[in-house]
């Protein structure tokens, strides 16, 4: 699809509602910063819901959430594919009570990482090695003690569509230590919401969670099957979206390589 005039408008309006957006949730969230976790997660599923509104209603861009009902009721690990910017949010809409593993100088970002530390999100100092993951590790699990959903990028930052796999034994640390499920969730979300870019692509975001693995695989085997199986169902769903334009005669957003 060419970049035309009226599809880079597009992607620049939705851009500017989005921030203002968080930044209208930051402010006037500020209060529920003393009130009970619940409620202020109530505030973060809002700013999900309302941004992914703004991107189907600005961008055409929609969302197809497939397999929700593998992912167990209570405390599990996410290991979800990083492409774009889109998940870092996206799963709030649909998650019971999710906490992210991030990079921790995002919580460094005045009123931005007050409300990141309110909503027991977990900071890791990547360039810390082993003790990065201990701590991570730790808080990990006391969220999980509270049947939160913990979500963590095994790639551990956002790769191009169909990129070759770079995974990272973080996800393997955690999964060896939590003794819970853990659940695969691909998806397509790059070719539309491109990292590095403003352009926003309409077309529909397709997500699959897959069959959990149950807890007691050394971690190499677990770190194997799980990069097999996202690997191979992100593929399919690349693929997918890709049929899909040929069908309508419109050519792909963003190269996939």
């Amino acid at each position: 699809m060419s970049r035309s005039p009226a599809l880079l408008a597009r992607s620049l309006a939705f851009n500017a509602l989005f921030y203002a957006s968080l930044i209208i949730h930051i402010i006037v969230a500020l209060p529920v910063l003393a009130m009970p976790h619940r409620v202020h997660l109530r505030f973060i599923r809002s700013y999900a819901r309302t941004s992914l509104w703004l991107l189907r209603v600005v961008c055409g861009t929609t969302v197809e959430w497939r397999g929700l009902e593998k992912i167990p009721q209570g405390a599990c690990i996410v290991a979800c594919k990083h492409q774009s910017a889109w998940e870092t949010f996206a799963l709030y809409a649909v998650l019971d009570d999710p906490t992210y593993i991030l990079k921790r100088e995002l919580m460094w970002i005045p009123l931005f990482g007050w409300h990141m530390r309110k909503a027991g999100l977990i900071p890791i100092d990547r360039g810390a090695g082993l003790a990065a993951l201990s701590r991570m590790t730790t808080q990990a699990k006391k969220e999980l003690e509270r049947s939160r959903q913990v979500v963590i990028f095994p790639e551990g930052t956002r790769r191009l569509p169909s990129a070759e796999p770079s995974y990272r034994p973080g996800v393997a640390h955690l999964y060896a230590r939590a003794g819970v499920p853990c659940v695969p969730v691909a998806l397509n979300s790059g070719l539309f919401w491109p990292r590095r870019s403003l352009m926003r692509f309409p077309g529909t975001v397709l997500v699959e969670a897959l069959d959990p693995i149950a807890p007691g695989l050394d971690m190499r085997t677990f770190l194997n099957r799980l990069q097999n199986v996202l690997e191979e169902s992100t593929a399919h769903l690349i693929q997918e979206a890709e049929k899909g334009r040929q069908g309508s005669g419109v050519s792909s957003p963003v190269s996939t390589s």
